[in-house]
């Protein structure tokens, strides 16, 4: 009996023991320490980075941290985030993770610059910018990355949301035992690395050109609805010409005969009055070929007119 009460004892103890080395392990990775949120210079100066680009989820970015480490064990680390993960898919969300090869001034080493060349790394400068929303979290251990990720992200968009900040991307250096987190207030595309520029350019572009061709099929639409409701509309002329043409000739042609009719009752009296000279063979507008010759009848002489009436007789 009192083996198994010491057994449980060492079970309960080694328990504990493992519960206080967990706690104490993820004590020191940075789980209470305090995070400063602070918008002034960065922590680092222009530099030179050798980086590869990847688009996809961020979890898997650690295989390019580790690659860039092994190459340059002694160099800090950089890795430039340019998307929400919580508002972009993770296989939209882009970035770029390699190493700082040198800051400020200082010119890179060839020989570093050729061995990074040499496992697919492209070399790029980021700019000196004089005004970033930053912090900083301890880097003691591998679970500092994730408590940093998890805690300093959400004080930093809180604190960029609040102030209304323009803010973007977000970068992590990894210098010694400290993570710097920032993200700059001005010359945002400075940090925009070419293969970045270059599929967003891609994009704009495959955009303009869906646009235009929305644009050509939309134009292309309208001019066929035109056209329909053209033809439709001279369809419709058509057919209601041709049934109130035929009732408005009837109506003109009686028209023009009763005023045809009543001119001719005054007729002679009209042109004896104006004393008008038409030329022969020439109608007058409006009127028929017997009132024509009911005119030229009217402007002969007397005489011709009692000769022109013997020779009918």
């Amino acid at each position: 009996m009192s083996d198994l009460v010491i057994l449980a004892l060492i079970v309960v103890i080694t328990f504990l023991s493992v519960l206080l080395t967990i706690f104490g392990y993820v004590l020191y990775s940075g789980l209470f320490s305090d995070i400063n949120i602070r918008t002034g210079s960065p922590p680092i100066k222009n530099v030179t980075v050798a980086y590869k680009y990847k688009q996809g989820p961020y979890k898997e970015c650690g295989t390019l941290f580790t690659e860039s480490c092994s190459i340059g064990p002694k160099l800090s680390s950089i890795g430039v985030f340019y998307d929400d993960p919580k508002k972009v898919p993770g296989d939209k969300c882009r970035c770029a993770i390699g190493s700082i090869l040198s800051e400020g001034d200082v010119q890179p080493c060839e020989d570093l610059l050729q061995l990074y060349q040499k496992f697919g790394f492209h070399i790029f400068s980021f700019p000196e910018v004089t005004h970033v929303v930053a912090a900083s979290f301890p880097h003691r251990t591998p679970l500092s990355v994730f408590l940093g990720v998890q805690r300093v992200y959400a004080q930093l968009g809180r604190y960029i949301k609040e102030r209304k900040l323009c803010a973007h991307p977000f970068i992590e250096i990894y210098q010694g035992n400290l993570i710097h987190y920032m993200s700059p207030l001005a010359r945002q595309s400075d940090f925009y690395v070419p293969e970045l520029q270059e599929a967003e350019w891609r994009q704009d572009f495959q955009d303009s050109e869906e646009d235009r061709r929305m644009d050509i099929t939309d134009a292309d639409s309208d001019s066929e609805t035109s056209s329909v409701s053209h033809m439709m509309s001279d369809s419709r002329e058509s057919s209601l010409a041709s049934s109130v043409v035929p009732s408005l000739i009837g109506q003109g042609s009686g028209h023009r005969d009763q005023w045809c009719d009543s001119r001719s009752n005054r007729s002679s009296s009209s042109f004896e009055e104006l004393d008008l000279e038409l030329p022969n063979g020439q109608e007058v507008a409006g009127c028929t070929k017997a009132e024509a010759s009911c005119n030229e009848l009217w402007e002969t002489t007397p005489e011709e007119r009692e000769a022109v009436v013997e020779g009918e007789e």
